[in-house]
């Protein structure tokens, strides 16, 4: 009970921001209830976020990687945890962005063009693949793709955006999601899907190496990326995040188990082919 109301701390929040805006009264009675408010929904979402650290010395869970080709990761667990934050289960999350040899990816501009079309990255429309046997149990894929964030002005619009999304429900913060329950009894989430790629629905059992929707720019999103995390249960507002291990090569064709650190660049060993 006390867990459900916490997750309602967005709409708190909201509600005490209202209130100090439209109050016309100076310190008065609205003023103050505002600020009652926006402290009761940060401490909300506070005592929410502590309740998320995950215990430690935890096993890494081996996984396929779930993409094929060569990608690059960001913002993951192989150079610092948490690797984004504890909330939504993303101690332990890793950001994948889409580099083959033979396409550029559009470069970051200071000022112009504020954003590019999704359809301008390698990474949007990849193949999503199951990294292991399991049953899916979440999907949405209503949201649209929106224009990148590579701009200094892009960049000030997605922190203000992220904050606010992150007052949502997770769809807002995930874009396009899928969760699937693995064999191994842990769940393993997708974000930033394409809109309309869902390749599977709630109650498919897939395979390891299945395709099971597209690389998208939806949600939270500075540019078409896939985003993955493996959580200890289906809802990502009360699950704990669980670290992973891949079986991936890098660009100089050395094979590693692990997570690739920031900035590296690699492909799976033997990228598993992608089932329709």
């Amino acid at each position: 009970m006390l867990t459900s109301l916490r997750k309602r701390h967005g709409l708190v929040f909201a509600i005490g921001a209202v209130c100090i805006l439209v109050n016309r009264q100076g310190l008065g009675p609205l003023w103050f209830a505002g600020v009652i408010l926006l402290m009761l929904g940060g401490l909300m979402r506070w005592h929410l976020w502590c309740k998320q650290r995950p215990p430690q010395g935890q096993t890494p869970v081996p996984v396929e990687v779930p993409v094929t080709g060569r990608w690059q990761a960001l913002n993951g667990p192989g150079t610092k945890v948490p690797s984004h934050t504890h909330s939504h289960a993303q101690t332990y999350a890793i950001d994948l962005t889409h580099h083959p040899s033979a396409e550029a990816t559009p470069p970051f501009r200071p000022l112009w063009p504020l954003g590019r079309r999704p359809h301008h990255y390698p990474a949007f429309g990849s193949s999503v693949l199951a990294p292991g046997d399991g049953v899916v149990v979440a999907t949405t894929d209503r949201q649209r793709d929106h224009f990148s964030r590579t701009s200094l002005p892009g960049i000030a619009y997605l922190y203000l955006e992220g904050f606010i999304r992150s007052l949502g429900r997770p769809r807002h913060l995930w874009g396009n999601y899928l969760v699937l329950e693995l064999d191994q009894g842990v769940y393993a989430g997708f974000g930033h899907l394409r809109r309309g790629s869902l390749r599977v629905a709630e109650g498919d059992r897939v395979t390891v190496g299945q395709q099971l929707a597209e690389c998208g720019n939806s949600g939270n999103s500075s540019e078409p990326h896939l985003h993955f995390q493996l959580m200890s249960g289906p809802d990502s507002e009360t699950a704990h995040g669980l670290p992973f291990a891949w079986r991936y090569r890098d660009d100089d064709g050395t094979e590693h188990d692990g997570v690739p650190k920031d900035g590296t660049y690699f492909t799976p060993p033997q990228p598993s082919s992608p089932s329709q």
